[in-house]
């Protein structure tokens, strides 16, 4: 069976076609997945267009309860799909049914937002005139989504879409190809007219470069790198079209002498090197006062020793596999990298033989390190962290805050005055104090500043944002 590509309301066979296989058994063929190309990935744009009336007309009930079916739809099957996450993507079958239910619970959440759309209604300063604000859709919105999150992503994109009215071309990561069908096939039965979500598999170089450039696609959503996300707002702003970009980070975890140092381990382990490291809020950099940093570092290295890396699905596994090849490949020219520039790889770094042959790779750990290391600066997408020693508050605050990002900054303490005052100057747009830096709620806004991100906020009542234009009309007796 090849899976199909989903445009206008019907299932389309594909240009090319994608194997899919399981990073934790590279022996184990998921399925194969149609590939479009230029000229379906414009019969998609098309079709999204000449939907936009058909659904704009759709009162908010129905779109609310179409929105809402979706979502009780992924929850029920919570068990199934996040089993099929975890066997293309690589993260923990309890990381992957968690991540099912979130989608499921995204969906839900907007199909809530319909309801709530809202405007305002206004006494001009001239007397008699009323003044309206009401919000109307962008239009045909296009998304393109990465490998690390394959359900939660697309949901906290789409789900929102179409809450606001938009149509939608939904473009995933060629690697999580299976993720993606399964959450089309469950929106392809909920009711939606006919045009208004269409999936295109394929390539950048083809269907998402003809999403950046078709004149038909009003708005772009892209989570993914940042060499790609700088590349394309230039080229989108250009022609007049919305941008919203989550291009990853560098984030920081402080960690004070006056932190409870369980606590402290457990922050670090859960945000630097759960779902293998593979999330744009991971805790790479973990900055670390004087009193506390031999104590932290002996029982990080324990507590990391202690981590079982194996298949996925496996029952205990802690760590899955590295995503692919390319991507195991990449965090091994760091690990070299990390030791040319000087730091210490303290633990880990091996790669582990299991009974199926996969891309797995021990969490490394890195200390005697300075910010000014490539380790330390560019984003590494793996279950590699590096430790930064500190003399006290304010040098951790400069260290956390000297890096080109700004996604998700942490920080361990017992002191309120220094909790309160690293809230308000990290230079993040995502901040816990005691909490891993990995880890956020589905219903307030997500988004970082200076290289993380671009554009309005994604999740939350603030989604409205990207996905809507503002009115003001103005009436007269």
């Amino acid at each position: 069976m090849i899976h199909q590509n989903f445009i206008d309301g019907a299932w389309v066979e594909g240009a090319a076609e994608l194997r899919n296989l399981n990073p934790s058994d590279t022996g184990d063929l998921i399925g194969v997945y149609a590939c479009a190309d230029r000229a379906q990935t414009h019969a998609a744009i098309a079709a999204a267009r000449s939907a936009l009336g058909r659904w704009q007309a759709v009162g908010i009930q129905e779109r609310h309860d179409l929105l809402d079916r979706i979502g009780t739809e992924i929850l029920a099957r919570r068990e199934e799909l996040g089993r099929l996450l975890s066997r293309e993507e690589g993260k923990t079958l309890p990381e992957g049914v968690a991540e099912v239910a979130r989608a499921g619970m995204i969906f839900k959440f907007f199909a809530g937002e319909a309801l709530r759309l809202g405007g305002e209604r206004l006494p001009s300063v001239r007397p008699g005139v009323e003044v309206e604000v009401s919000r109307e859709p962008v239009g045909v919105a296009a998304v393109i989504t990465p490998w690390n999150f394959p359900m939660a992503i697309p949901a906290w994109k789409i789900a929102p879409a179409l809450a606001c009215g938009n149509c939608v071309v939904f473009k995933p990561a060629a690697l999580v190809p299976g993720s993606a069908w399964a959450l089309t096939e469950i929106i392809s039965r909920s009711g939606l007219p006919a045009g208004v979500f269409n999936l295109v598999m394929g390539s950048g170089a083809e269907v998402g470069e003809t999403l950046v450039q078709s004149p038909g696609v009003d708005a772009l959503s892209f989570t993914g790198s940042d060499k790609v996300g700088r590349a394309l707002a230039p080229r989108l702003v250009a022609r007049g079209a919305r941008v919203q970009l989550e291009m990853g980070g560098k984030n920081p975890l402080v960690v004070l002498d006056d932190a409870d140092l369980e606590v402290a381990v457990h922050c670090a382990v859960q945000g630097a090197f759960y779902s293998t490291g593979q999330r744009c809020t991971a805790s790479s950099r973990l900055i670390v006062t004087e009193g506390i940093h031999d104590r932290f570092v002996q029982r990080l290295m324990e507590r990391m020793q202690a981590l079982r890396v194996d298949d996925a699905l496996k029952p205990g596994t802690d760590i899955g596999p590295v995503v692919s090849q390319a991507q195991l490949d990449q965090d091994l020219d760091y690990l070299r990298l990390g030791r040319e520039e000087g730091a210490r790889l303290l633990c880990g770094g091996e790669l582990p033989r299991r009974e199926t042959p996969g891309y797995y790779l021990a969490p490394a750990l890195f200390t005697e390190t300075r910010n000014n290391m490539r380790i330390n600066r560019e984003e590494i997408f793996g279950p590699i962290a590096a430790v930064i020693r500190v003399c006290d508050y304010e040098e951790a605050l400069a260290t956390a805050n000297d890096t080109p990002f700004g996604l998700t900054s942490g920080i361990v303490t017992t002191s309120l005055k220094h909790a309160s005052d690293f809230k308000r100057r990290a230079q993040a747009g995502l901040v816990m104090v005691n909490l891993p830096t990995a880890g956020v709620d589905y219903h307030v806004p997500f988004g970082g500043r200076k290289g993380s991100s671009f554009g309005p906020r994604e999740q939350g009542s603030y989604a409205r944002e990207f996905y809507t234009v503002v009115k003001t009309a103005y009436t007269a007796p």
